[in-house]
């Protein structure tokens, strides 16, 4: 088996080549994380929507509930009971 000789231009352009592969995936890899964690953003984004549109969901469908109609002065308007005391935290 005869071997050529490789010439130092030859070894030069791999090991560029080489380098730049290497410098490629390395910035690919960085751009996987960030994707990866984004991602994870915006799944819990969607959870947290999903949350939000069960319960209204389920005051919409519970609007004529009084425990509901009472929830809702209580939470949103403030709202509280004859005869009922209020602590409110400073």
């Amino acid at each position: 088996m005869k071997y050529r000789k490789v010439g130092a231009v030859t070894v030069i352009v791999i090991a560029v080549i080489i380098i730049y592969a290497v410098v490629t995936l390395s910035d690919l890899r960085g751009r996987i994380a960030q994707a990866q964690s984004e991602r994870a953003g915006l799944e819990q984004q969607i959870a947290d929507a999903d949350a939000a549109n069960a319960e209204l969901r389920h005051s919409i469908e519970n609007s004529e509930d009084d425990e509901v109609i009472e929830g809702i002065a209580r939470d949103k308007l403030g709202l509280v009971m004859p005869g009922e005391r209020v602590f409110t935290k400073d």
